[in-house]
């Protein structure tokens, strides 16, 4: 196959360093995406997303015109389906997977498509929707065929590759990474194997659709079982007067043991979300893993009636919350424990509430609207009476003067103090 031209739909924080790697490997990419705020910004050769180096290589290959956005689809070699896969909103407390983002990225690819091309779906999906895909396309294109089970050939070849990066390491492990391949029939899983080969080091496993989708939620609801019995086990501790940071270094030296670190919950678009797909794909029998999604849901509960306890030791309490990203590092507010926990706090009402965020240029407008004031660390540590740690930004683990923190009251959801 020609690879010559590649079409990125969604430049998020994963379609974008995509389309940039390829690009960087000197094949021409036409990155895809509704917002033209980011368009304009990513052909200014910038950023929209924080992401380390992403920035050099974005401007590099824009300069060359090897990487260029738009906001309507053009004919490509390959399409990679970069969309987000989010949840259908609803009053009670279900988590079915809202596919409509990759129906209408496959609406948007359908006019372009000629005999030949390539299409992979790397948004994390529920087991199933590599075919649902298939079918949304050949609704759309019935001049064309598409491949099915069977492995009869076909016009157009559709697989799965979920990306399986790590948010601020997203450049070096889109290359070095593993891949999991499944195509719908074998042949698309061969072609989409050449595809990956030319700019991944990682080795290309091929498997077929539905189980590649099932590993990369596998992966994540392994995790979430894990962070789960951390988070429990902090609660426990809490109860029981232990230093829970000592009592995990101390179970760690178990050659066969290694318990993750607690949290104030569980955020991102991955780990946070993909294990509802499975409960959803089999409720009766993801009885372990719903569980684990309930008590990292739960957590974030108990951290807001910590900060309550705490500012109610003040006349007029201050309260600092120090990070709203879902993990440390980055700008990412998606599904964050640490988000949800200051919006809660603003809604209560409780005090003075101060957010400190070194990612973010300024507060999402809803927390300024509820009365959330945005400063820097040094100043929140000088006004505040309760300090609230929600992630472990290296800004705040090397923070100059740590006698800041000894004179107030401090709840430590990240183990940094």
């Amino acid at each position: 196959m020609s690879f010559e031209k590649v079409s990125v739909i969604g430049l998020g924080y994963i379609g974008l360093p995509t389309a940039a790697i390829i690009a960087s490997r000197g094949m021409s990419v036409i990155g895809v995406e509704v917002n033209q705020k980011a368009v304009d910004t990513i052909n200014a050769g910038k950023i929209h997303i924080v992401e380390p180096d992403l920035d050099i290589v974005v401007r590099s290959v824009v300069s060359t015109g090897n990487l260029r956005a738009v906001t309507t689809a053009e004919p490509a070699d390959v399409f990679i389906l970069a969309v987000p896969t989010p949840f259908i909103h609803s009053n009670d407390d279900s988590h079915h997977p809202d596919l409509h983002y990759i129906e209408e990225a496959a609406k948007t690819i359908a006019p372009v498509l000629e005999k030949g091309n390539l299409i992979i779906l790397e948004s994390t999906s529920p087991v199933g929707t590599t075919e649902k895909l298939a079918d949304w396309l050949a609704e759309a294109r019935p001049d064309l065929s598409f491949p099915q089970n069977s492995g009869d050939a076909a016009d157009i070849n559709i697989a799965h590759c979920p990306e399986r990066v790590l948010p601020g390491h997203v450049l070096q492990e889109l290359v070095s990474n593993d891949r999991v391949i499944g195509g719908i029939s074998k042949s698309c899983s061969d072609k989409a194997v050449t595809f990956y080969a030319t700019f991944v080091r990682g080795e290309c496993i091929v498997t077929n659709a539905r189980t590649a989708e099932m590993a990369k939620l596998t992966e994540n609801s392994f995790r979430d079982v894990n962070i789960a019995f951390a988070n429990e086990l902090s609660v426990i501790c809490d109860k029981l007067k232990i230093n829970v940071w000592e009592l995990i270094k101390l179970a760690n030296r178990h050659p066969r043991v290694n318990i993750l670190n607690p949290g104030p919950g569980v955020g991102g678009h991955c780990i946070a979300v993909d294990p509802w797909f499975i409960v959803d794909s089999c409720p009766e029998e993801a009885n372990l893993i719903k569980q684990a999604r309930l008590t990292n849901d739960h957590k974030h509960f108990y951290v807001i009636e910590q900060i309550t306890r705490a500012a109610d030791e003040f006349k007029r309490p201050v309260i600092a919350c120090l990070g709203l990203a879902f993990k440390a590092d980055i700008d990412d507010l998606r599904e964050s424990p640490a988000l949800q926990i200051v919006e809660q706090l603003a809604k209560n009402k409780i005090g003075q509430l101060i957010a400190v965020e070194p990612n973010l240029r300024s507060l999402p407008e809803h927390l300024l609207r509820m009365g959330v004031e945005f400063t820097h660390l040094e100043h929140a540590l000088e006004i505040a009476n309760v300090v609230v740690v929600l992630v472990d930004h290296k800004e705040f683990k090397t923070a100059a003067d740590k006698t800041h923190f000894a004179a107030t009251m401090v709840i430590d959801t990240r183990g940094i103090i």
